[in-house]
């Protein structure tokens, strides 16, 4: 049989939760000179959306200025920012791509 020493410390499990990762949106921003079939294309490939969704999110982009692509984590947003810049770039066309830090 053990016996306890009382002045020895009793260790206590303790749960700790891991803080899910930040999210942030990635968003495309309207210029005068990028054709909207060059973004609809960028939106099918690089977020994998439907041609009837890139549309929707080209006609927001059009209309407000910006529209939303897709909540990735930072890593996976920021991959998504260069690659997407950097296809318009290869391609001649001054599309900007900007991450931004999701507030819900």
């Amino acid at each position: 049989m053990v016996t306890r020493n009382p002045a020895e410390p009793v260790l206590e499990k303790q749960r700790t939760r891991a803080k899910p990762p930040s999210l942030f949106n990635v968003v495309l921003l309207n210029d005068d000179f990028t054709p909207m079939e060059f973004v609809i294309q960028v939106l099918q490939i690089f977020f994998s959306l439907e041609r009837e969704a890139a549309t929707r999110v080209m006609l927001k982009v059009h209309t407000e200025g910006r529209g939303v692509c897709g909540v990735y984590p930072r890593d996976v947003a920021a991959t998504k920012v260069e690659r997407v810049t950097g296809y318009a770039r290869q391609h001649q066309h001054p599309l900007q791509c900007v991450m931004e830090e999701n507030g819900t």
